[in-house]
């Protein structure tokens, strides 16, 4: 896709069709070292934070600018098990198998323990840093973002929006999107990001050549769930039985281990979608069910908790 092409489609055109598109499919239906790429907020002292950013266009090559992730971070008697879960890839996972089965089993005790190794959803997205007071030295440049369901669901709030007198808006657009106030307070010992919100729609700059020039330093999101990003069936079910204190459980046959989806760098829209439609189909039956009341931390914090334990 080219630059023209991506500001002719602005105006909540085919392409905010197709987000919003995604958007509804998914409502209705582990660990690496740091990256530098990524940019996260910081609290201040007095326990607040406060940032502006952009959230920006899909990469050129791909069709959504976000991506999900699944992964799993919790501490067994032998040791920590954080990985990411082959879910995010529509394939089988045995922490996920194993959810299931507790859950199933009827005993509130399972349950709890399903609570405690649930899947942690992160969202990543390119954005530009407009304001950041923590780390001045970050305004002006373009960064990943990971970020929970919360956040992700303020940006379908004005993709969609609950009233008629509202107009949605792509907030991935850069002539008709709209900067994003993050503010951030500590409720209850977490992180919370209830009070942040959209500014009023307008471009991100007043020079085309300058956001193209943004646009192309943005990073690849679909490299963040390339196949390579995520161990084997067997692989994790050794890493899970090692963490739970398992011993001589033989791993399931090979031959019955799911076949990963080949990635190619460029694929057709067409196929893009089919994909999109597969992967939320599988997704009707979740590894781990979500109750109201469940923890929806913020992944970012919960690593850095992780960290500090």
């Amino acid at each position: 896709m080219s630059f023209d092409k991506l500001k002719k489609q602005s105006s909540l055109g085919d392409l905010t069709k197709k987000l919003v598109k995604e958007v509804e499919k998914m409502n209705g239906g582990g660990g690496s070292n740091q990256d530098e790429r990524l940019w996260k907020p910081e609290m201040g002292k007095d326990g607040v934070g406060y940032a502006v950013i952009r959230f920006l266009p899909a990469p050129d090559g791909e069709d959504l600018p976000w991506v999900k992730l699944f992964s799993h971070a919790f501490q067994g008697p032998g040791g920590w098990y954080i990985e990411n879960s082959l879910t995010t890839l529509g394939q089988n996972d045995p922490l996920g198998e194993l959810n299931r089965e507790l859950w199933n089993s009827g005993n509130d005790a399972d349950k709890e323990t399903v609570r405690k190794q649930k899947r942690k959803l992160s969202f990543y997205s390119n954005i530009y840093v407009v304001k950041d007071p923590a780390n001045p030295q970050n305004e002006g440049k373009v960064f990943l973002y990971r970020f929970g369901k919360k956040i992700f669901d303020k940006i379908m709030e004005v993709m969609q929006p609950e009233f008629e007198d509202e107009e949605p808006i792509n907030p991935f657009d850069f002539w008709q999107g709209a900067n994003f106030k993050l503010k951030l307070k500590k409720v209850a010992g977490y992180w919370n990001y209830d009070n942040s919100e959209f500014d009023k729609p307008s471009a991100l700059l007043d020079d085309d050549e300058a956001m193209e020039a943004i646009w192309k330093k943005e990073s690849s999101l679909q490299e963040i769930i390339a196949p390579d990003k995520f161990k084997s069936y067997d692989d994790l079910k050794k890493r899970l039985d090692a963490v739970l204190g398992n011993k001589n459980k033989p791993s399931r046959p090979i031959e019955d281990e799911p076949v990963a989806e080949s990635v190619e760098p460029r694929i057709s829209e067409e196929e893009v979608l089919r994909k999109l439609e597969a992967s939320a189909k599988r997704e009707v039956v979740e590894d781990t069910p979500v109750e109201s009341g469940v923890d929806e931390e913020d992944p970012m914090q919960y690593f850095a908790r992780l960290a500090g334990d």
